[in-house]
């Protein structure tokens, strides 16, 4: 293999390296303001599915920075923090179901109004960030772990919405629990998943 063609695979590899961090800052950015956005307005609005999205917000952002820090480091390295990110979502989905027991026990209607307001706003933050990683989600498990996070985080929101609808034809916080618990196995789900990829690549490296 000549030195010429290694060179250009070294400016190739560096320049999707540089497209990552920047789509990963933007996101990252989306992300941090929507969970202040998110977590307030479900805590004013008593809405569990409100919270527990505004959670998964939070565990994108440390899921979207983590991603940033071993961006330019080794494949042992990315799936060491996808390993991570796959603990960071388990422990948003145990947050979510503790949230949601209280609600149960307090058994309060959320605020419609707030609920569907917030969860378009949500949705179309998410979908922005879903299709700036869409072209990259097959680059490596980093950005494929990043990717999935994000699809999670348009299911969760859809769901918002939906219960914010329900909750309008039917005034009853039943739903609300219902997309809180939905979003708390999609959780679950989705960490379990990473978990394995994780561990999968870190086996695959020690050998």
């Amino acid at each position: 293999m000549s030195v010429g063609c290694c060179q250009n695979k070294g400016k190739d590899l560096e320049k999707i390296r540089n497209q990552h961090s920047k789509i990963l800052w933007i996101v990252l950015l989306i992300n941090i303001i929507m969970f202040a956005i998110e977590l307030i307005s479900g805590i004013r609005a008593n809405s569990l599915a409100l919270t527990g999205d505004s959670l998964d917000m939070l565990g994108d952002s440390l899921v979207y920075a983590s991603s940033l820090i071993v961006i330019y480091r080794s494949q042992n390295a990315q799936a060491r923090v996808s390993l991570l990110k796959g603990f960071v979502m388990m422990v948003s989905a145990f947050t979510v179901l503790v949230r949601g027991l209280y609600q149960f026990h307090n058994w309060s209607i959320p605020v419609q109004e707030t609920m569907m307001n917030i969860g378009i706003l949500a949705l179309l933050a998410n979908l922005s960030c879903l299709i700036l990683l869409t072209r990259h989600r097959e680059d490596n498990l980093n950005m494929s772990s990043v990717w999935l996070c994000s699809r999670n985080d348009i299911i969760a929101n859809s769901s918002v919405i939906v219960a914010a609808l329900l909750i309008r034809i039917y005034p009853s916080p039943i739903p609300d629990l219902i997309v809180g618990l939905l979003i708390t196995f999609v959780f679950t789900k989705s960490a379990l998943k990473v978990i394995k990829a994780s561990q999968r690549e870190l086996l695959v490296n020690i050998k």
